[in-house]
């Protein structure tokens, strides 16, 4: 049998404030004075100096604010990569992503693109990159997602919602600083945290197991109960277990896979824009029948922080547009074998999708 060899972060820095040293962080990876490194930093850090005043900006460097309302999508990491290929006149020292799991999965693309020739959707799949990206650095502003972690950026492209999974997207450096999560609104930190929780039960429920993402998968969830359930601990602490969470959740599906929920949200995503996090909490909210204990938490969560989820996504919807979502979360074969085994497709009928999706 031939084991995946999977590359991980290379450097991760944690703690309250480390944002600070970002400076000399970056310094020794500058290739020359006219290589910029480029900030993609999400646009809701604009005017807002807490932040930005203290991104170490020297020479040619250059902030890009990117909007994270909609999930990325392939066309605008071509955009971002055309915008930076014309104004600036050297390789860049490295792209660094502030932010969320948009922001994130944008600069993991971004520095992939820049090195390799064609449009981003032709990456979209497993082991499709040929050239290592330039350096990339995570820092995320949000904890849950993951992405700080994965090898994987997810894109929604013309015809799928589908990462770029390869060797080469995994971040060069993370900085790890749960200070940055401290504005956060309520109600997305809440779908982003169970973003995090649904991956654990998805790995830990899955076909693929394994003690290396099960050892991952259990401290993370260990940790969203202490967070979400237990909820006994002060803001600052939940903030730093929340960040951990993220990050052993993260690598939990490492070396295994999601399931149902991620599978279905990419249809929610593809076909009506619904942002991940929030996603994944409407399909979730259906999956008893896949997982009972993981579901009936989830509801307990969801009452003891007063949080509704939207209702009627898909009451108005044609045949056609069902069938547009169910074939994109059915094209996602690793993760129904994952979340039921290798005769899946026995188990899961389009009319069985359709009827799941009629309830959200």
């Amino acid at each position: 049998m031939s084991y995946k060899n999977f590359p991980m972060v290379s450097r991760v820095i944690f703690g309250r404030g480390c944002f600070n040293q970002l400076n000399e962080i970056l310094s020794p990876k500058r290739l020359n004075e006219k290589a910029p490194f480029i900030f993609l930093v999400d646009d809701v850090f604009r005017g807002k100096s807490s932040l930005t005043s203290r991104i170490p900006l020297s020479y040619d460097d250059i902030i890009m604010y990117v909007s994270a309302k909609e999930e990325p999508k392939t066309s605008q990491v071509d955009e971002l990569v055309e915008h930076i290929i014309l104004t600036t006149s050297e390789r860049s020292s490295g792209i660094i992503g502030i932010g969320g799991g948009t922001i994130l999965d944008l600069a993991k693309a971004v520095s992939i693109m820049l090195t390799n020739e064609g449009n981003t959707s032709d990456y979209q799949g497993w082991d499709l990159v040929k050239n290592a990206a330039i350096y990339h650095v995570g820092i995320p502003t949000i904890s849950g997602t993951g992405a700080e972690v994965s090898r994987t950026t997810v894109l929604t492209g013309p015809k799928l919602k589908l990462g770029i999974n390869s060797d080469f997207t995994p971040f060069d450096q993370v900085i790890l600083d749960p200070e940055l999560t401290k504005d956060v609104p309520k109600a997305q930190w809440f779908y982003t945290g169970m973003d995090c929780y649904i991956h654990c039960i998805e790995s830990l429920n899955g076909t693929y197991l394994n003690a290396f993402s099960q050892s991952y998968g259990e401290q993370a969830l260990d940790l969203c109960k202490e967070i979400f359930v237990d909820n006994k601990l002060s803001k600052k602490d939940a903030q730093d277990k929340l960040m951990m969470a993220s990050w052993h959740g993260g690598m939990s599906i490492a070396y295994s896979q999601v399931g149902i929920a991620h599978a279905m949200s990419y249809g929610l995503s593809f076909l009506l824009g619904t942002k991940h996090g929030i996603g994944n909490c409407i399909v979730f909210d259906q999956l008893e029948e896949f997982y009972p204990e993981g579901v009936k938490l989830f509801k307990q969560m969801k009452k003891e922080h007063n949080i509704e989820l939207p209702k009627g996504l898909c009451a108005n919807l044609s045949d056609n547009e069902f069938d547009v979502m169910i074939n994109v979360a059915l094209s996602l074969e690793p993760l129904w074998e994952n979340a039921i085994g290798k005769d899946w497709k026995k188990r899961i009928t389009h009319g069985k999708l359709k009827a799941l999706y009629q309830k959200m």
